[in-house]
């Protein structure tokens, strides 16, 4: 017979772990959170310390039946939510209406959801702890503050619809200054000069550096041409090569931020799936006989420390599989990310050494095992003995000017056996071959090449790159991030072309409504500042009542400005030439959540819309009568199709080209990497890199 009730987050977390503990314990799911703020008014006594007025989650009274219902039946309740501030929140309002007593030894946390971790955690319950509650609920009144304060102000002077978040905003802001750095950006000419040079049969490269001994940066094809009639008539002879070993450490085991980072770049997942799919591996992957274990550790951290047990085993490991030389004398410690670490839970790390990606394949869908291989991978790694690579540096003496060729090799693999940390721009480091080459060497010159070059602006934001700044920024925390992405998107503030952000016109409007009266809650500093308050209150260094007053104090401030010296802003409707099909009236432009679209004038009499097509100058390779248009989803994603749908059914997710493959005709499509662009035959194997297509489509009303 049941005597305790335990109660999580998920059915999935709840069947794990009910296989745990056995028949003397009924575990149930709390589907997150039971009670929040109202969204139909504010919900909070401004005039009475920030007094919150909690309710039941609509949807969420079943639940909380069921959940009253199984109390009854035992004696002893346990609140087993994640191990982080949200779950301590969600722990707090269980109790609070399940009549669990303040102050029973009711909360049990534990990292990583295997059958030691789980009966250990049961063996020490613990009282809520406030202090998290409290940073929990101060983080929630802030953002409601901000959002129920600006929002109708936003409504009334600017645009019904629109509304402002405290981290949003500063997320947007960060993409438009970028925006504003390219628009602004103006590139400047530069040149390069490669040798081809080859000795004994063997053929590389090396680069120009100095003429008359002096480094000389080669600014126009005048700069060129006074190098290259210095050159002209000089022999290749080798003067000088440096040898030197060359130590590359290991990275760290992940945080929630260098996850998702690291899988957007290595698996080209959004950070909302990253978190998603290791949520699943977090809660339990059933691997059959040996019933559902948890596969990973919590996967929302900012702390790169590894348990010394986790440490041991992975030694065993990999001296096992790879031998002892790939194992450093002592276990790899690292430091705090950043300042504004917690360090409370480990780094993300596979719950089991032993339990490789390769061996429980068959039990994963493609997704987690590709996440847990990740995991996997960077955790072993970060255990094991740095790369050894040898590098090689020549110069070489052509007349009066030098050029430089540079080499590298793997003499020892190290960490390099497992895994390679990736980077932004997709190259990841490797070996480059220089043939043996000693001094006084005499070359063949076999080309010359001057490459006229610019410099290039800085890039828009990936999410890999914008999760990155706002860690670095401290901007936000590790629960923090994937949401913040997910609504920015959501309320059409921004737009994902090619996986970068681009601000809409709507974003634009609402952050420059926010820079001129409340320019405090844009800036990367205060709200880093505000991010460390609750860090203190969910550390007991702060009182949240005082933290949300010393903000509410300036804030309030703020918002009478506003109210009185915020224009009122005409937005006007751009009149098309469309006419609307259903009622006769002319469309107009309207701005959503991806970008444009049209909508009768008729509105709300006639609600009529239509999307803006855009015509890309190639004919349709289907019916051969009608032209590709660039359409969107209704998730926003681009597609192509013909513009004599519904008559002909063409469509492609990628670019058609205007060129056809030179093999077989037929037509080539746009593909898109970190290298740049390629055009690849949808019917044979032919592909050709281009160079960036500056066409842009043509908008047809």
């Amino acid at each position: 017979m049941a005597d305790s009730l335990v109660i999580v987050e998920s059915p999935a977390k709840a069947k794990t772990i009910g296989k745990y503990l056995g028949s003397k314990f009924i575990v149930k799911a709390s589907m997150g959170h039971v009670r929040d703020l109202p969204k139909s008014q504010i919900g909070v006594d401004v005039e009475n310390d920030f007094d919150p007025k909690y309710i039941t989650i609509r949807g969420k009274g079943s639940v909380l039946k069921e959940l009253k219902d199984a109390r009854k039946k035992v004696k002893k309740v346990y609140l087993a939510a994640d191990p982080d501030r949200e779950g301590e929140a969600i722990a707090w309002h269980l109790a609070h209406a399940l009549d669990v007593q303040e102050g029973e030894m009711c909360r049990v946390v534990f990292n990583e959801i295997t059958k030691q971790a789980v009966k250990d955690a049961f063996k020490t319950p613990r009282q809520i702890n406030m202090d998290l509650v409290n940073a929990q609920q101060a983080r929630r009144i802030l953002d409601r503050l901000v959002g129920y304060k600006i929002s109708p102000l936003l409504w009334k002077k600017v645009k019904k619809g629109l509304s402002a978040g405290r981290v949003q905003s500063v997320a947007v802001k960060i993409i438009i200054d970028r925006e504003n750095e390219i628009s602004e950006f103006i590139p400047e000419e530069y040149w390069s000069i490669t040798a081809q040079l080859t000795i004994n049969g063997t053929t590389f490269e090396a680069k120009f550096n100095q003429l008359n001994g002096e480094k000389k940066e080669l600014h126009s094809e005048d700069d060129v041409n006074e190098v290259l009639t210095a050159i002209a008539d000089a022999a290749f002879e080798v003067t000088d090569i440096k040898e030197r070993e060359r130590l590359r450490h290991p990275a760290a085991p992940f945080t929630t931020s260098s996850l998702q980072q690291e899988a957007a770049r290595k698996l080209n997942f959004r950070a909302a799936k990253t978190m998603s799919v290791a949520q699943q591996l977090y809660e339990g992957i059933d691997l059959g006989k040996e019933g559902t274990v948890g596969l990973i550790t919590y996967m929302r951290t900012d702390s790169t420390r590894i348990a010394v047990s986790a440490q041991e085993e992975i030694r065993e490991y990999i001296t096992g599989r790879y031998g002892a030389d790939f194992i450093p004398e002592e276990p790899r410690q690292y430091t705090k990310k950043n300042a504004n670490a917690q360090d409370a839970h480990e780094a993300i790390r596979p719950t089991s050494a032993v339990r490789d990606p390769e061996s429980v394949k068959e039990y994963m869908s493609r997704d987690q095992f590709r996440l847990y291989k990740l995991v996997w991978e960077r955790f072993a790694a970060s255990q094991m003995a740095s790369a050894v690579l040898d590098t090689l540096s020549v110069d070489i003496a052509a007349g009066p000017a030098n050029f430089r060729a540079a080499g590298s090799k793997v003499r020892f693999p190290g960490f390099m056996k497992v895994y390679v940390e990736g980077n932004d721009d997709g190259k990841e480091e490797g070996e480059k071959f220089l043939p043996p080459l000693a001094k006084g060497d005499k070359l063949q010159k076999n080309n010359v090449e001057p490459k006229q070059h610019f410099t290039q602006p800085p890039p828009r934001y990936t999410e890999a790159r914008l999760v990155k700044t706002l860690e670095e920024l401290g901007i936000g925390r590790p629960s923090t991030y994937a949401p913040t992405l997910e609504t920015i998107q959501k309320r059409g503030y921004v737009a994902i072309e090619e996986k970068k952000f681009m601000p809409t016109e709507l974003g634009e409007l609402i952050i420059e409504q926010m820079e001129e009266f409340f320019p405090e809650i844009l800036d990367p500093e205060f709200t880093a500042h505000m991010e460390q308050d609750l860090d203190h209150v969910g550390e007991g260094q702060e009182d949240w009542v005082h933290v949300l007053h010393d903000f509410y104090k300036s804030f309030e401030k703020r918002l009478e400005v506003a109210e009185e010296e915020m224009k009122e802003i005409e937005i006007e409707d751009e009149v098309s030439d469309e006419i609307c099909d259903k009622c006769g009236r002319h469309m107009v432009y309207k701005l959503g959540r991806f970008g444009k679209f049209l909508a009768c004038s008729g509105f709300p009499d006639c609600r009529n819309t239509k999307p803006i097509i855009k015509d890309i100058g190639v004919p349709c390779p289907t019916c051969h009568e009608g032209h590709v248009v660039e359409r969107r989803s209704k998730k926003g994603r681009v597609f192509y199709g013909c513009d004599r749908y519904p008559e002909c059914d063409f469509v492609s997710w990628d670019r058609p080209s205007l060129k056809p493959c030179p093999v077989c005709t037929s037509m080539m499509v746009e593909k898109r990497n970190k290298q740049g662009v390629k055009l690849q035959c949808t019917k044979c194997d032919h592909t050709e890199m281009v160079e960036e297509n500056e066409n842009e489509a043509v908008e047809l009303d």
